[in-house]
């Protein structure tokens, strides 16, 4: 009997560009028919970091070509137009792959909004750098029209950060759920989802943030009850004195394990740490859940644990 599973798939994993994701999304949807055709049920969450990069600056340079007539695009807009365009390519080739293989499922693109917490205290403390560098007559009149924090960035010129709260909870979950439960292959909450947050009523109100796409990943695999959440990375299995001499590959990691090396340093905070976080997390929220951490092209060989790291709680 297959599983249900979720992906966290990078954003660079589909290209900095247009003609590149193009490309990669084919390569991509081999790997996740893999387990389509293993019979596991999947749901896909993605990164968008190159993707909303090419968009605000698309959207900044408008916006300075014509100021009085385009004002700047907010970010949570900006990651709902990256959710629109890359589910696009990337279910149009799951589509083909599956039809290839004889599979007649669909794919579907929701697009996708996660509740924050308005008082996370990553708002008191914006560090993720987005959109285009400026000079510091630029910046300077961003930080007195908008209220933008700003940071200098070693020696380029000065950049927008913004907040990293963790996910709360996936509004569209209902509809994710109805998809997955009639034998569609989700893909959601991409770039870790558009940031929300209540306000008066039952208003929902886009955030100035970026939410990890792993952490997102993570809490929609449990709210859609999944059995395993698949992690994808640039290398096959997590390491400890990574880059060293004493490198080591772990095959398994457990929560006390995984807490130990966390508190010793061995993860890199914005690329490993988190990921190894996320895995975690999900693996403790509930009996008999799993997370891997792995390639792309492992993927499958990891599920039937012949490779990767497992993280169990």
């Amino acid at each position: 009997m297959g599983k249900r599973i979720v992906i966290a798939l990078g954003g660079n994993a589909l290209g900095k560009n247009l003609p590149e994701q193009m490309i990669a999304v084919k390569h991509t949807a081999k790997a996740i028919v893999d387990l389509i055709e293993q019979g596991n049920e999947v749901v896909i969450a993605h990164g968008n970091g190159p993707q909303v990069g090419m968009i605000q600056e698309a959207m900044t340079q408008l916006t300075r070509f014509d100021p009085e007539k385009y004002i700047p695009c907010p970010l949570s807009v900006c990651v709902a137009m990256s959710q629109g365009y890359i589910g696009y390519d990337l279910q149009n080739a799951l589509r083909e792959e599956m039809l290839n293989r004889g599979i007649n499922k669909s794919a579907a693109t929701v697009l996708t909004q996660v509740e924050v917490d308005g008082n996370d205290p990553a708002f008191k403390n914006p560090t993720k750098p987005i959109g285009s560098f400026m000079t510091k007559e630029e910046a300077d009149k961003m930080v007195a029209e908008r209220g933008y924090d700003v940071v200098e960035d070693a020696g380029r010129g000065y950049r927008r950060v913004v907040a990293s709260p963790q996910p709360v909870s996936i509004v569209e979950l209902d509809t994710i759920r109805s998809l997955i439960e009639t034998g569609n292959v989700v893909i959601a909450c991409g770039g870790g989802g558009i940031p929300v947050f209540k306000t008066e009523g039952n208003h929902l109100k886009g955030a100035a943030a970026v939410i990890d796409k792993d952490f997102a990943a993570a809490r929609l695999a449990e709210q859609v009850n999944a059995d395993a959440l698949i992690i994808l990375t640039a290398v096959e299995k997590v390491a400890i004195h990574f880059g060293t001499p004493k490198q080591e590959d772990l095959s398994e990691l457990t929560a006390e394990t995984a807490k130990a090396y966390i508190e010793a340093g061995e993860f890199a905070p914005g690329s490993m740490l988190p990921k190894v976080e996320a895995a975690l997390q999900f693996a403790q929220s509930g009996e008999g859940r799993t997370s891997l951490i792995t390639l792309l092209d492992k993927a499958a060989d990891g599920i039937a644990g012949k490779t990767g790291t497992v993280v169990r709680g």
